[in-house]
């Protein structure tokens, strides 16, 4: 990979940087112009380290494999800066920049949730409504003893409580027919053109914490049943517009203007530049849209970012109300998945021990070639999102990169 070293290059996106009070006192780099920050995190963080703490942000990518990077940096309720590194796409040389598209892959999920909370506080359903009194185009029938003793409800399918199966999705060739959604939940018995199994309810809703994608598809469905569009549109209509969220879409496939500046999956997982003996996809079409199909860039998800910490604190309701934010962070049943959102004490992706509040929201996101991490605090207007291209990007986009951003401002 050759996207950290030759291809290296960094576009910044400042906005204005007011020093105001953080959940930890922050250090005095955090009071410096945002290029000397940025410069703190691409550096190494432990000097002669062999470690990933020894190795700077281009070593760090040509390390892990990842071709492309963007990062998005938000403080005090602002985005404090923007950058992108390394290679777009390999084959033409086209360098990222802060307008690449990445899949955020599983960070669709809180986004979509918004538009499910949204149209409950407008009154089409209730959160503890029975799922099957909702959709139209398919039901859960599969499971009729445990359905019958429990129905399965928005609020669990938003928790991951309502005892769904099918786990994630591993997307689609953009030359393969797509299954349509009734298709991908499908029947068990059935034959469809999904390449995953039937979602079916596999033990009682309600009584354990299980991630499930296939419960989010089957969300996807009954909000698009229940406002009569396809899901695409209501999110464009009631999330993305009102945040002004203009280089993000849930268009699968990706339409071909966009594919200039969009990032291709990363080649450190997805065999190169061929596969089976042809050349390989540039990336995956997902038509389980809620669970994995929003393209968008590091800095249009600082904006959702913004409106969830600034709507808990009443601040603004571009979307919802205060109460249901709160929703998105609090958790909704057994687990600590909130409807929407991950929540922890030192990241959303560890539980607050008994006793400690959480302190953080957030969610990770991984297709085929991409992942991502987007971290926001409850309180003070912090966080960052990272998107990556790269399969095994984990250790930087998880664990190193957070690192050098929490204490470069102090964070800890």
């Amino acid at each position: 990979m050759n996207g950290a070293s030759s291809g290296w290059t960094a576009s910044l996106l400042l906005a204005c940087f007011v020093v105001a009070p953080l959940q930890a006192q922050p250090t005095e780099a955090a009071a410096d112009d945002p290029a000397e920050l940025i410069a703190r995190i691409e550096a190494p963080r432990e000097p002669g380290s062999s470690e990933d703490a020894g190795k700077g942000l281009a070593e760090l990518m040509e390390t892990h494999g990842i071709s492309a990077l963007s990062v998005a940096v938000v403080e005090d309720y602002r985005l404090h800066w923007a950058a992108a590194y390394g290679v777009a796409d390999e084959a033409t040389g086209a360098l990222a920049d802060t307008e690449t598209l990445f899949q955020a892959a599983s960070i669709s999920k809180p986004v979509s949730a918004m538009a499910v909370l949204r149209a409950v506080q407008e009154g089409l359903f209730e959160l503890d409504d029975d799922i099957n009194s909702i959709l139209r185009s398919w039901k859960l029938q599969d499971d009729a003893e445990l359905l019958a003793e429990t129905p399965v409800t928005p609020r669990m399918l938003l928790s991951m409580t309502a005892g769904t199966t099918v786990s994630g999705f591993p997307g689609y060739k953009p030359d393969a027919d797509l299954p349509t959604v009734p298709e991908v939940l499908g029947r068990k018995g059935e034959e469809t053109a999904a390449n995953t199994d039937p979602v079916v309810v596999g033990w009682q809703p309600g009584t354990r914490y299980e991630y499930s994608g296939g419960g989010s598809t089957i969300l996807q469905l009954a909000l698009s049943d229940v406002q009569g569009k396809p899901f695409e549109e209501i999110l464009q209509e009631t999330v993305l517009d009102p945040l002004g969220m203009t280089r993000s879409c849930f268009c699968q496939p990706l339409p071909e203007a966009l594919h200039g500046n969009a990032a291709r999956a990363g080649s450190s997982t997805t065999g190169g530049a061929r596969e089976d003996g042809k050349p390989r996809a540039p990336w995956h079409v997902y038509p389980e849209l809620y669970a994995a199909g929003l393209w968008t860039t590091p800095t249009d998800l600082a904006k959702f970012l913004i409106e969830v910490q600034l709507s808990l604190e009443g601040r603004s309701n571009n979307v919802l109300t205060p109460e249901f934010t709160r929703k998105m962070v609090t958790p909704g049943g057994v687990g600590h998945y909130a409807l929407g959102f991950t929540t922890g004490a030192e990241t959303p992706h560890r539980p607050a021990p008994p006793g400690e509040a959480d302190r953080y929201f957030g969610h990770t996101g991984g297709n085929w070639g991409f992942r991502g991490n987007f971290v926001g605090s409850l309180e003070g207007g912090n966080g960052y999102v990272i998107l990556a291209s790269g399969s095994v990007a984990n250790p930087v986009i998880f664990v190193e990169l957070p690192m050098r951003i929490r204490a470069a401002y102090g964070w800890e």
